[in-house]
This record gives C-alpha cells, structure tokens and sequence, in this order.
C-alpha cells in the first residue's frame, strides 16, 4: 500500500465482474481479511489530520480561549476545568450534527463531496425521516424550510454556548473555591435542548447524527444539576454507555465484526497477525480463538467491569488503572478506523475517562452515594436505562443508538439489488446534493470496472458479519435472476441519499424505501431490498422482510442466528435455512409500515 495508491483486489476487471456474484465476493472477502479496504495511506492520513487539527486543536482552542483558562497548549492547567469539560462536549455535539464527525469521507461512503450532513439538512425538498406517525406537525418525508430552520438554529445554539464566555456558578464554588472560569451559563442550553427535540421529532436522521442518546441527557444534566450532582450524573452516563455496550456484544454477532475490524486498520502492519483473527485462512473465515479472546475479554469483559470499577473505587490506583484500561480501548477503535468512523467520539470518551473519574474522583466526594437527594440516582440510571433495555427487548422499537449497541455486529442491516440500469434511477432524485457512490469514484477518476468493483467490496464486507450472511441467502432464495443484477450495500447507498449512517438499517426501512420510490418511481422488480431486524437479546433469530419498491413488502420472515454464524461468507452450502412466515402476491400492493422510532 503506497501514500496515494491503494491495495486494489488482484483482479482482472473486465473479466472479474462476468463471475457468479459468490465467486466474487469471496474474491473480494479473502483480498479484505489482508488488506481490508485496501485505502491508500493518504485517506487514514486525512482522517487523522481532520482529528488532530479540526477536533482536537481547534476544539481545545475555542474552548479554552472563550472560557478564561490557559491556554490550550498549557494543557496540565485546564484538563479538569469544568467548563472546558462542557465546551468540549458541546464542540462534539456541533461537528456531528453539522456532519464533521462520524459517518464523514470516504471510508464511510462519502466520496465526492465527503461530507454529508448540513449539506442535505439545510437544503429543503431532501428527504425526511421521521419517528413516529403519531406526533402531530411532524407528517410528510420531505424537508421544508421550517425544518433547515430548526437545523440551523440547532447548530447555531450550540455554537453560542461554546463561544460565549462561562459564568460563575454558587454550587461550583463551594466545590472548588479556587475555580474562576465558571460554567457554561445554563439558560443557554435551554434552546439546544429544545431543538434536539425538535429536530429529532421532525426527522429522526438529524437526531442520530448528533448522537442525542448521549449528549442530549449531557446537555439536560449542564442545564438543570448542580455541580456535584452534575459530575456524578454524567459518571452514570458513561458507564451506561460503556456497560450497554459491553450488554450488547453477548450473544454470537461481535465475534464475527473484530476479524473484519482489525483486518482494516491501516495501524496493523502485520498480515500473520490480521490472517490469525481468522479460523483457517483462506479456507474457513470464521472467526479464530484470538478473535473471540479479543471480542469477550478485550472488548465485553472491559466495557462491563471496568466501568464498574470506576463507578464506585475509591482507591487511587484502582481508578488510574481503569481509566488507562479505557482510554487504550478509545485508542484501539480510533486505530481501527472502522467504517462508521466515530473517531472523535472516541476520542472525547478518552479524555472524559480522564476528566470524569481522575479529575473528580469518587473518593474526593464525587461518588453515586455523594448524589443528593439520594433517590436521584436511581431516577438518573433508571431514565438513562429505559432506551437500552426496550431496544434490546424490542430492537424494532428503537435504533441501535439509543439501545447502546454501538458496533456490535447486531445491527439491521439491508442490501439492494438493481434490475440492469435500474440503479441510475436513484440520481434523479431531486434536491439530492450527490449521486450514487459508484458514479462519485467515476468523477474522481476511477475507471468504470475499478469503481464497480470498489463498491462491491462493501458487500464482501457485509457477507463477513453474521446478518450478511442471512441476507445474501434471502437474496438468493428470491431472485432467480440474481446474477444479472447489481448488489448494494444499503448503508453506503442510504448514506448517498440522507447524508449520514452509522449502521442503522432504521435509517433505509421501508419508510426510507417509500420516500424515495415516491419521488423516483422504481418499476415492479426493479429494485429489491432485503432488509433484517437486529435480534432480540432474548431471542435466537433475526426477523427479515423483502421489499419491492413499486409493491411493497412481499415476503417475511427469519433465519435462526447460529446458523448464520456457521457459514462461510460466500454461502459454499447454499443459502442458509430460511423460514418463510408471510408472503404476498408481488402485484398486490401493500400497506406502508409503521414507523420504527429513533
């Protein structure tokens, strides 16, 4: 892999795509366990620079220079400055609602132009998500001036809170006496927090984004606790975050995302060390016994303990080995670079280990029991529960976001598949500032078979995740012309049309499927999607719907989890044993779907 040239799959192009499409993606499986996407070193290269100087430098900048603390390179004098702490989570929020952050550039599907975000939700006449049918004022999938209104008043309130100066605050300074930098006045939150809301309850993209599930209660604890009762507030916060994380990687799916994961990272040098992740390659690409060490010790066991630990130790060392434990598990994932790209996210729960639990230490008074009055606690972890736990008992109810599963191989997930031509229909979507990924790499330069086969590397990456499997297999159970068609993988293409994913298959349901069938009138059999729920912590299988956009649903139903686990990525058995609950007759149109909340 060289600085501008990438490790493109050793392939002949023009005959490579006459392959059977299980020909090819085992090709292209066997070509990522080596070298993943094969990026060359220049895109990590924009990514890190994009951290370092727009998130980190230029964050740490605005928020020390607008707050009366030193300056930002003199960081031993404002790493535990509360108010630093505030703009820093504020500056997050900003970039990930403008669309900076997560889900940005290439490796997440942004080509050309690499940012999604304010370029699809300031712009009126783009597609509208939203939650629920039943909240009034909130009908219809397209985006009105009404909606970039509440958009930009969103950005443009929390960009007031980080720039305007902190105020002095009674509860801080009877906690720290010698504290002269304040907090952010909390009347200024009151708007961000009404227009997360809003937004949210408008279109439920523009939530996700912004990653409210977690930032929004931060922005509600600035607000409205005092400053002890803050601290403590926002230790049961992160934990809940790391711990519903950890919750959500048991069960069969998080094994199979670390081999793919680790196999990206342009931080691994070593193909022995990425190949060993693997069962027996290049014959068996289930995951290895390292893989599985690494997904329930390194990952599970670490996101569950450890939070623990430093919720209630009152030890020194104790905490500073828990909080060096968690900012080495921020670092690993950043190094893996994996496609949804939430670098700076691990990067803030990185300093936050350190703000949060060396900076305000439960011995120092700053522990659950120091909550006053004491039954607050059990509010706050109750009211930060209630989402993870729904979501993982009914993950159709609410995104994986919000049911803390982030990256934990159990997503909803779809693919697409396109009669001949067909796909070019979605690049007459009107208002939609790009066009469909394989055309953005055409623009770039690449020649055509280059791109095609560059695009059909996402789906080899989705075949070595459990639901891949299950998906290809309700594919090849549907489609006798399979062979003729182009396969896609939803995210990627989902990303192209709303300006954002982060591997929510939520975000290209049926509701996402009938807004763009509106506007582009896809013919019967033209565009199939396949589309999977995430499973049910309770339950053994996944529970899958075939979509065709001119009629409708016309098949459900489930395959069982352990069986798509044991399979190979390229299916070498056939399909996996599907069982078929409902179908329909694919000329008989059926009735939209209800909306699946955020």
């Amino acid at each position: 892999m060289g600085f501008k040239t990438g490790d493109f799959p050793p392939v002949v192009p023009e005959t490579f795509l006459r392959k059977p499409l299980f020909e090819r993606t085992k090709a292209l499986a066997l070509h990522w366990v080596q070298f993943g996407f094969g990026s060359p070193k220049m895109i990590p290269t924009v990514y890190v620079l994009k951290l370092v100087f727009l998130y980190v430098l230029a964050g740490t900048a605005i928020a020390t220079a607008t707050s009366g603390a030193a300056p930002f390179w003199q960081v031993a004098d404002w790493w535990n400055q509360p108010v630093v702490y505030q703009k820093l989570v504020l500056w997050t929020v900003f970039l990930e609602a403008f669309g900076l952050a997560g889900s940005w550039g290439p490796i997440a599907g942004k080509f050309k132009p690499m940012t999604g975000g304010i370029l699809f939700w300031a712009r009126p006449g783009t597609i509208r998500l939203r939650p629920w049918k039943r909240v009034p004022f909130t009908a219809g999938d397209r985006r009105t001036g009404f909606d970039v209104l509440l958009y930009l008043a969103f950005l443009a309130t929390v960009l007031t809170a980080i720039v305007l100066p902190g105020v002095p605050d009674a509860a801080l300074s009877a906690a720290l006496p010698g504290n002269t930098t304040g907090l952010v006045r909390p009347a200024l939150l009151i708007a961000p927090i009404a227009l997360y809301v809003l937004n949210g309850l408008r279109d439920k993209t523009i939530f996700l984004a912004a990653r409210g599930e977690q930032y929004l209660p931060a922005l509600v604890f600035f607000a409205f606790l005092p400053f002890v009762n803050m601290i403590i507030a926002a230790k049961l916060l992160i934990c809940i975050v790391w711990i519903g994380a950890g919750v959500s990687k048991f069960g069969k799916h998080f094994t199979n995302v670390v081999p793919p994961m680790v196999s990206n990272s342009p931080c691994m040098p070593f193909q022995w060390l990425k190949r060993a992740h693997y069962r027996d390659f290049p014959r068996d690409l289930r995951p290895s016994k390292l893989a599985t060490f690494m997904a329930h010790v390194g990952g599970t066991t670490v996101e569950i303990i450890t939070p623990l630990v430093l919720l209630f130790s009152t030890n020194h060392w104790v905490t500073l080995a828990g909080v060096a434990l968690m900012v080495v598990f921020h670092l690993f994932i950043t190094s893996t670079f994996p496609l949804a790209v939430p670098l700076e996210w691990n990067i803030l729960f990185g300093y936050l280990s350190i703000f949060l639990f060396l900076g305000f230490p439960a011995s120092a008074g700053y522990g659950v029991g120091n909550l006053t009055p004491g039954w607050l606690a059990v509010v706050i972890a109750a009211a930060l529960l209630f989402f993870p736990i729904l979501g993982n008992l009914r993950p159709d109810l609410v995104s994986f976001l919000p049911s803390m599963r982030q990256y934990a191989g159990n997503w909803a997930s779809a693919l697409w598949a396109f009669a001949p031509g067909a796909e070019e229909k979605l690049n007459t979507l009107p208002h939609r500032p790009t066009k469909n990924q394989v055309d953005q790499l055409q623009a770039m330069g690449y020649p055509a078979e280059v791109a095609e086969i560059t695009m059909q590397q996402t789906i080899a990456w989705r075949s070595m995740h459990s639901q891949g499997r299950g998906l290809f297999s309700v594919l090849a159970k549907n489609l006798p012309d399979l062979e003729t068609r182009t396969v896609r993988e939803a995210e990627f293409g989902c990303n192209s049309i709303i300006g954002f994913n982060f591997g929510d298959g939520h975000l290209h349901d049926l509701s996402f499927v009938n807004a763009v069938q509106k506007r582009v009138g896809f013919a019967p059999g033209e565009w199939i999607v396949v589309w999977v729920e995430s499973q049910a912590i309770h339950s053994k299988v996944q529970h899958y719907q075939v979509i065709d956009a001119a009629v409708g649903v016309i098949e459900r139903g489930h395959w069982t989890v352990s069986d798509a686990v044991r399979e190979q990525p390229w299916l070498p058995n056939g399909p996996i044993p599907l069982t078929v609950t409902w179908t329909a007759n694919a000329a008989q149109p059926q009735p939209s779907e209800k909306s699946v909340p955020a």
